[in-house]
């Protein structure tokens, strides 16, 4: 592998831990302005938890021990985001904030992260004959 393919490999995968963490202020930011109720503050506190872990657990799996490893810690992350989009429709629905704005900025880009993580997944899969 060139200088030059190690740098655009490093930067891509600079760029989408860069993404998660935006993500995860994104979502700090919306659970801040949800209402104070009982529902509004149990939400917050799911969707922070689940809604951050996710650049956390990409930081886990580049450090993954084996390429099994690897999809297993994507699965997981994937999952945290699927965790995360119910409880942004949860929020949307009821509706418990004011600024819907935000919430369907979250939503979006939740898709979009999850959509990214499945090819991911998939191409680590079929890359490696992982099992599935």
């Amino acid at each position: 592998m060139s200088n030059a393919e190690i740098n655009n490999l490093s930067k891509r995968k600079f760029d989408l831990e860069e993404r998660l963490i935006d993500f995860s202020v994104l979502i700090i930011e919306i659970s801040e302005g949800l209402h104070g109720s009982p529902a509004g503050k149990h939400i917050s506190g799911q969707i922070v938890r689940s809604g951050t872990s996710p650049a956390l657990h990409y930081g886990e799996a580049q450090s993954a021990e084996s390429r099994a490893d690897f999809v297993h810690k994507l699965k997981v992350l994937l999952k945290e985001l699927r965790e995360t989009l119910v409880g942004l429709k949860i929020i949307k629905r009821v509706p418990l904030a004011n600024k819907m704005e935000i919430i369907d900025k979250g939503i979006v880009e939740c898709n979009e992260l999850i959509a990214i993580f499945n090819k991911s997944v998939e191409t680590a899969r079929n890359n490696n004959d992982v099992k599935k």
